[in-house]
C-alpha cells in the first residue's frame, strides 16, 4: 500500500509538471516566434507479478508499474504561420534559421523578429538586445536615413548596402536551450552554421506554433489525470488506515 501511494504520488508530480508546461504554451500563444514545449514522460521499471499459491510453477499475472516521471521538456521547432504587420522593422524567417542577437551573456538566438530602432540608431529586440549582422551590431544611421530590408537579407541605407542579416542554423536544433525572453542558447560544443536556405519576409511576424485548442485539451486531460492520481493516493491512504487501526487490532 505504501508503494501504491508513492506510485500515485509520482503520477501527480508528473502531471503537475505537464500542466505547467501546457499553461506556459498557452501564455505565449500570442508571442511572436515562440516555440512550444512538450513534457515527455517515462515510467520507472516495471515489476513482474506472479501468483504465489499455485505450487512451484507460479504463473505470471503481468507487469506492474511503480511510478512515472518527466524525462525531459522538449521544444518543438516547427514553423509558425506568418502574419503581415506592414512594419518595416518586423522580420519573419521561413525555414530553420535564427536571428543572432547580442546579450550581456553572449550571442543568443531567436525567431522573434519584432525589432525596433534604438535611440542609438541600432536595430534591437523589444528587450533592447542588439541584432547582429555579418559586420556586427546592425547600424541604422540617423532617423532621416531611409532603411530598407531586402528579402535576400541585405540592409540598405539610402539605397546603399551597409550590412547583411546574420541568419544561422544548427545541425541539431533540439539541443538549443531556452533562456527566457524568447531566446535560445547553443549547448556547449554546439556550433552555429550560416543558413543559406531560409527566407526572410519583411513586414511579417512569425506566430507561435501553439494550437490553442489542442493545448486546452491537453490542460484538461492533465488536470483530470492529476485528479485521478490524487484519488488513488486517498484510496491507498484509507486502506493503510484500515489495515493499521482495524486489521492490526484484531
Amino acid at each position: 500500500m505504501i508503494r501504491g501511494i508513492y506510485t500515485a504520488g509520482s503520477g501527480m508530480m508528473a502531471e503537475a509538471t505537464r500542466t505547467d508546461v501546457t499553461a506556459n504554451n498557452l501564455a505565449n500563444a500570442s508571442t511572436a516566434g515562440y516555440k512550444k514545449d512538450i513534457a515527455v514522460g517515462k515510467d520507472f521499471r516495471s515489476m513482474l507479478i506472479q501468483r504465489i499459491n499455485d505450487g512451484s510453477q507460479r504463473p505470471a499475472i503481468g507487469s506492474l508499474g511503480v511510478g512515472a516521471a518527466i524525462d525531459e521538456i522538449a521544444t518543438i521547432h516547427t514553423q509558425g504561420s506568418m502574419r503581415p504587420t506592414d512594419n518595416k522593422y518586423d522580420l519573419a524567417i521561413e525555414g530553420k534559421g535564427y536571428f543572432a542577437v547580442e546579450t550581456p551573456a553572449g550571442v543568443r538566438y531567436t525567431r522573434n523578429g519584432s525589432f525596433t530602432r534604438s535611440a542609438q540608431g541600432e536595430l534591437v529586440t523589444q528587450d533592447g538586445y542588439r541584432v547582429l549582422g555579418l559586420g556586427g551590431a546592425i547600424q541604422l544611421g540617423n532617423p532621416e536615413n531611409r532603411i530598407d530590408f531586402v528579402e535576400d537579407r541585405r540592409i540598405l541605407m539610402d539605397d546603399t548596402e551597409t550590412d547583411t542579416l546574420r541568419i544561422v542554423s544548427f545541425a541539431d536544433e533540439s539541443k538549443l536551450v531556452k533562456e527566457g525572453a524568447n531566446l535560445f542558447a547553443a549547448a556547449p560544443g554546439q556550433q552555429e552554421e550560416p543558413d543559406e536556405t531560409s527566407q526572410v519576409h519583411v513586414g511579417f511576424l512569425e506566430l507561435a506554433n501553439v494550437n490553442v485548442v489542442a493545448e486546452m485539451v491537453n490542460l484538461i486531460t492533465g488536470m483530470r489525470a492529476y485528479e485521478i492520481a490524487g484519488k488513488a493516493v486517498h484510496a491507498q491512504d484509507a486502506m493503510l488506515d484500515k489495515a493499521v487501526n482495524e486489521v492490526g487490532r484484531v
